[in-house]
């Protein structure tokens, strides 16, 4: 088994049916060369018979958590179920874009001395998918969608120089865009604290908003990656409960991954300029975060470290003229 497609699934039938679909339909592909596997955290319908018509093309492996035991245990809960060589997660909410498994298989028998990949990503609205049959079918995807990155051309790097917004805005945090060797994440397990990772509450600790950026870290801080310019997945917006905590995820959960890469390694200066960006709508945002409270992760901020230790970055103070500038530019003039 050479691949293996991770997904993570809670209560999102029709998205999960969507995004099997689009892993069922692709053409000119070994089905031997991959699997998918489905952890299930519970859902109310059931997902084993949303999967069943799909096993007759392909290796779908599935299990359903006795009960719900969080966003990151499952995650780890997946990953454990994967025999390939090579893990690649997606969301629930993900669509595969055409050739893109026989792509990225290629990709990597061409590139064995890679262990990790960045793989850029496609955003399109839900609602789009409203117009069409179901389950959806890709065929009907728009001709132009807007990319995750802005990256052009496939290169090899060093892990580090991943963590640029001009490669990824969110610095690996969005875990659809990872594709990874298994072994050497398997191994760096013991980095996590699955007590963090279970703790309750949407995205409460660092652990259980991105606890694999500190496996990709202890297993790829002095590896080789790829980024893969071509999109290969389509990110479905308007699905994810948590939206409401976006300004938090932003704010607080991407800074503090930030000061994370530069404990291993990521250099000053690339963490100074990184860091700065990931600051870009601090006070506007922070703003939102106090009217808010409770629903927006009021409660998960610690003032001293979320909030004065990020005021000697400029673009904190910029972010306020810039909130103005476009609240200025979108009053109409009658």
């Amino acid at each position: 088994m050479f691949l293996s497609i991770c997904i993570p699934t809670y209560n999102r039938p029709e998205n999960l049916r969507n995004c099997i679909n689009s892993i069922f339909i692709q053409k000119n592909i070994n089905r031997k060369n991959f699997e998918v596997c489905v952890s299930d955290n519970c859902s109310k319908e059931n997902i084993s018979k949303i999967l069943q018509p799909f096993k007759k093309k392909i290796n779908i492996k599935y299990i359903r958590n006795k009960k719900n035991i969080g966003f990151a245990m499952n995650v780890l809960n997946v990953s454990m179920m994967a025999k390939g060589e090579f893990i690649w997660f997606l969301g629930d909410d993900d669509l595969v874009n055409q050739h893109s498994i026989s792509y990225l298989i290629n990709l990597i028998k061409k590139n064995k001395s890679i262990d990790f990949y960045f793989i850029n990503s496609f955003y399109l609205r839900k609602s789009y998918l409203n117009n069409f049959p179901k389950p959806f079918n890709i065929k009907y995807l728009p001709k132009k969608m807007i990319a995750h990155s802005l990256q052009k051309k496939n290169k090899i790097v060093k892990f580090f120089d991943l963590i640029d917004h001009r490669v990824c805005f969110d610095y690996l945090l969005g875990f659809y865009v990872n594709s990874f060797r298994r072994e050497l994440w398997n191994k760096n397990l013991n980095v996590i604290d699955k007590k963090m990772m279970k703790a309750p509450g949407t995205w409460s600790t660092f652990d259980n908003t991105c606890f694999f950026i500190k496996i990709f870290c202890a297993a790829f801080k002095d590896s080789k990656a790829y980024i893969c310019a071509k999109p290969l997945s389509i990110n479905l917006s308007g699905v994810r409960e948590w939206g409401d905590l976006y300004p938090f995820v932003e704010i607080v959960r991407l800074p503090e991954a930030l000061d994370y890469y530069r404990s291993k390694g990521l250099n000053f200066i690339q963490y100074i300029y990184t860091k700065n960006y990931s600051l870009r709508n601090f006070f506007n945002y922070f703003t939102k975060i106090l009217i808010g409270g409770k629903k927006n992760g009021l409660h998960y901020i610690n003032f001293k470290n979320h909030f004065l230790k990020n005021l000697i970055y400029p673009n904190v103070w910029i972010s306020i003229f810039y909130f103005i500038f476009r609240k200025l530019k979108n009053i109409k003039v009658w």
